[in-house]
């Protein structure tokens, strides 16, 4: 029997091994929490913030170019006639044919400016505009999609890990009841009032209890893990308070749901809005472009016309000037098939954007469907386990008496044991399984803020 003592206490000893956390963190702190530390929320955020410098950088097509450019080197002056199709290889010369071909050089330099300004556009610009404006309105409703989504999770890992905790405090419970029934067998076998049988059966009783004990540990520091992700804390710095979610919430009278507010579908929309934006830019695009063009510069050479050189330094300062102003109007002809093409397929993009959109409603709807039935479901459950665990609890207390007087087995009690530890994580778990069903309609809904007011209770 001292063998089985020291079984007894070693489970005992396991079940005060559990988590010591330092921080209470209730359901609302650690929505707070993730809404303020998960990585996601701030990619999102930073895409928001890279969308509106997007909104500056189009509308500075408004400005004036403005190019400066200035030049100094040392260069021959051989020129020949002759034509070359535009290419970026060989330098540009100017001047007269000299008729000479040496390897003489000369100072050359050239300081000038061009101002180019596109007095209309026909819509462009402001077509492009109204595109970045699209691009942060769906970076907007991005981040809140991605708010939302972070805080569903959040709220999801909270209630799987109240629901771990609870299942393990009906496995230590078990423990509990398993050792006491171990002790009176022990007693009785001693006594011989009973067979050794009865002892082993009761150890592995207990055994079996310490191994779900050791699952049920298992689970919360799993669920735990998953919470810490969320809130910024370790682990074992977490200790929940969820008193409110161990309550049944009162019934709530049935609503007519907008599912086109939902977050997710309001980042769908934003998305088709930015692709007919792109499609409004695209057929601005096939127009003639005007300019308005001013450029003034000077050059110097140390070169004659005669072919012979001024000596010394003489080109490096820029001593000969022009000016020019001029309107110029430049039209792709050719583009216009490819210019179609594209519109054809950012137009299927967009219908098929807009189907995506009509999907996602159509699944959110079923998605609050099924969570009615899940509600429907767990409250009839949340009814029917105080039953269950109140006959559950009536069984042991009668089994374990027949087994004293020596009217019952030890197998009756085992049972009724194992049945009222069923019992009791049924009825932990059936609230809770009524918050999970209530988490599924603000899901679908969009809207969190009912169920957080009410679990924050």
């Amino acid at each position: 029997m001292l063998r089985t003592s020291h079984g007894f206490w070693a489970v005992a000893v396991m079940m005060g091994s559990g988590l010591l956390p330092a921080q209470q963190l209730t359901l609302m702190q650690a929505v707070e929490a993730a809404a303020k530390n998960y990585p996601a929320i701030r990619v999102s955020q930073e895409q928001l913030n890279a969308a509106a410098a997007g909104i500056r950088l189009a509308r500075t097509a408004y400005l004036p170019r403005v190019d400066a450019f200035a030049q100094m080197n040392r260069a021959t002056r051989n020129n020949l006639f002759g034509m070359l199709f535009p290419q970026s290889t060989l330098p540009s010369i100017s001047g007269p044919v000299l008729g000479t071909n040496n390897f003489e050089s000369a100072w050359g330099s050239a300081v000038g400016g061009l101002v180019r300004w596109e007095p209309f556009d026909f819509g462009l610009r402001r077509a492009n505009t109204r595109l970045a404006e699209a691009a942060r309105t769906q970076s907007e409703a991005t981040l809140k999609r991605t708010e939302f989504e972070i805080a569903t999770a959040t709220i999801d890992s909270y209630l799987t890990l109240t629901a771990a905790q609870e299942a393990l405090k009906a496995a230590k419970a078990g423990v509990t009841r398993a050792g006491s029934i171990l002790q009176t067998t022990n007693a009785m076998v001693d006594a011989q009032l009973r067979p050794g049988a009865d002892s082993s059966r009761a150890e592995a009783e207990l055994a079996a209890a310490g191994t779900q004990l050791i699952q049920a540990q298992q689970a919360v520091d799993i669920a735990g893990a998953a919470l810490s992700q969320f809130v910024a804390l370790a682990p074992a710095q977490i200790a929940i308070a969820a008193e409110r979610l161990l309550a049944l919430p009162p019934e709530a009278p049935s609503q007519k749901v907008n599912f086109e507010t939902n977050p997710v579908v309001l980042e769908q929309y934003a998305t088709v809005e930015q692709a007919r934006a792109q499609l409004r830019a695209l057929a601005r695009s096939y127009f003639p472009k005007f300019a308005l063009e001013g450029a003034a510069y000077a050059r110097g050479t140390g070169d004659r016309l005669d072919g012979t050189r001024l000596g010394g330094l003489n080109g490096l300062a820029p001593n000969v000037q022009n000016y020019a102003v001029g309107f110029s109007v430049t039209f792709p002809i050719m583009d216009l098939a490819a210019t179609r093409a594209r519109e054809a397929v950012q137009s299927a993009t967009i219908r098929a954007l807009t189907a995506r959109s009509e999907q996602i409603i159509l699944e959110l709807r079923t998605r609050w469907n099924i969570a009615l039935a899940q509600l429907h479901g767990a409250r009839q459950i949340a009814a029917n386990t105080p039953i269950q665990v109140s006959a559950a609890h009536a069984a042991t207390l009668q089994s374990t008496a027949r087994y004293e007087s020596g009217l019952g087995t030890i197998d009756q009690v085992a049972e009724a044991q194992r049945l009222l530890s069923q019992a009791e994580i049924d009825d932990a778990l059936a609230h809770l399984n009524v918050w999970r069903a209530l988490l599924g309609l603000a899901t679908a809904a969009g809207d969190l803020q009912p169920f957080l007011a009410e679990a924050g209770k």
